[in-house]
């Protein structure tokens, strides 16, 4: 198929799937918000997740049915989807969303990602990723805290009270911790120490452990590789990505850092970036040997 009409079906299969789970999770949204007692809302949220992964599950048998090209996922065998994960990648395209869903899904719980707590006010997605349960943090910048001592505390307080529920109920919070998407323009301004990666942020993770405290049973680490080069999303729904590799890890979190004071205690926050540079440079050294492993696999090609 002309890569055009296969966007094209790609396109209208995506937006149809889309609709189809957004109008009953919507519904089920606002049942739940108009609800006043927790323990009712517990069975909509349990539906409003199910809409969600049956999406994921959706947006899988389009994309088998219309991209031709190879998978490759390495993962443990021993995910548990009753778990409790936080869940790092790298980031490269907007596509990276959809690969570590299919890597994933069913496999742990349903990602989860931290958002500021102004989003709970975007119109409609706001709503939904309310019964999604998502943790809408609030957070005072340093300048502010100077200025407020009153208030230090109170933002990871806030956040906490708001990932309570999580306690019950397995969760994976994930979170990308380069900020933004590689660029070779941004890794040259950054001046990275890493061939592949841009520089880890580590005070979210942090901030994310904190409130969670001991919850976690352990780090997941996506490594994910496009062969072909990485894909924009149109030219994933044109059928040009064809290969993706997709390499997951799973770290343990040592003791000493499932909860500190990122922000105020220097010690705890040089333990806890030094523990993810080293995550970073085993990704880092994982990207290099695909890489070294491609340009094999194209000069075999090539003299055949």
């Amino acid at each position: 198929m002309p890569p055009v009409l296969n966007g094209l079906l790609a396109g209208v299969l995506l937006v149809i799937n889309t609709l189809f789970w957004f109008i009953p999770l919507m519904t089920a949204a606002v049942i739940k918000l108009l609800l006043p007692i927790d323990r009712l809302r517990r069975p909509l949220s349990r539906f409003v997740i199910w809409c969600a992964e049956s999406w994921i599950r959706g947006n899988n048998a389009w994309m088998a049915l219309t991209q031709p090209m190879q998978w490759r996922v390495e993962r443990p065998d021993n995910l548990n989807p009753q778990g409790w994960y936080m869940v790092v990648s790298n980031h490269q395209s907007w596509v990276d969303i959809l690969v570590l869903q299919y890597a994933l899904g069913g496999r742990i719980p349903f990602l989860k990602f931290f958002l500021k707590k102004e989003l709970i006010w975007v119109p409609f997605m706001g709503l939904a990723w309310w019964a999604l349960d998502l943790p809408f943090m609030k957070r005072y910048s340093k300048a502010y805290l100077e200025k407020h001592p009153e208030k230090r505390g109170q933002d990871l307080e806030t956040t906490r009270r708001s990932c309570e529920k999580f306690r019950d109920i397995p969760t994976s919070v994930m979170n990308f911790l380069e900020g933004t998407r590689f660029t070779p323009a941004k890794h040259e301004q950054q001046q990275s120490s890493y061939q592949h990666l841009l520089k880890p942020k580590s005070g979210g993770l942090a901030f994310a452990m904190s409130v969670m405290n001991d919850r976690f049973h352990s780090l997941v680490d996506v490594t994910i590789h496009y062969p072909g080069g990485i894909p924009t999303f149109i030219d994933f729904l044109q059928g040009k990505m064809t290969a993706c590799h997709v390499i997951v890890k799973e770290y343990p979190i040592p003791e000493e850092l499932q909860s500190g004071d990122y922000q105020n205690d220097d010690q705890y926050r040089l333990q806890f970036q030094q523990w993810v540079q080293q995550i970073w440079e085993e990704k880092d050294a994982t990207l290099a040997q695909l890489e070294t492993k491609d340009a094999r696999h194209d000069h075999i090609d090539s003299r055949s």
